[in-house]
């Protein structure tokens, strides 16, 4: 199961794979992000640092991702 934020910004940009090249992160790292905490993941939660190489990279290739893409949205 992948959570949100992180499963929508990733699917945005272009999947795992492209977050990990944008990020210089390892690809088990980025699958983290979508992993609850109980299973070793943020909870899908991208840090702050990789979620600004992120919204820099969708500005450039005109890839429809805000800043609040990366919240969660409240219930």
């Amino acid at each position: 199961m992948h959570l949100d934020p992180a499963k929508t910004v990733i699917a945005k940009v272009g999947g795992p794979e492209v977050v990990a090249e944008v990020t210089g992160r390892d690809l088990s790292r980025v699958y983290r992000w979508m992993y609850p905490k109980e299973r070793g993941g943020s909870g899908g939660i991208i840090p702050h640092r990789e979620a600004e190489k992120i919204l820099a990279h969708a500005m450039r290739n005109g890839i429809d991702v805000t800043p609040s893409d990366f919240f969660a949205r409240p219930a």
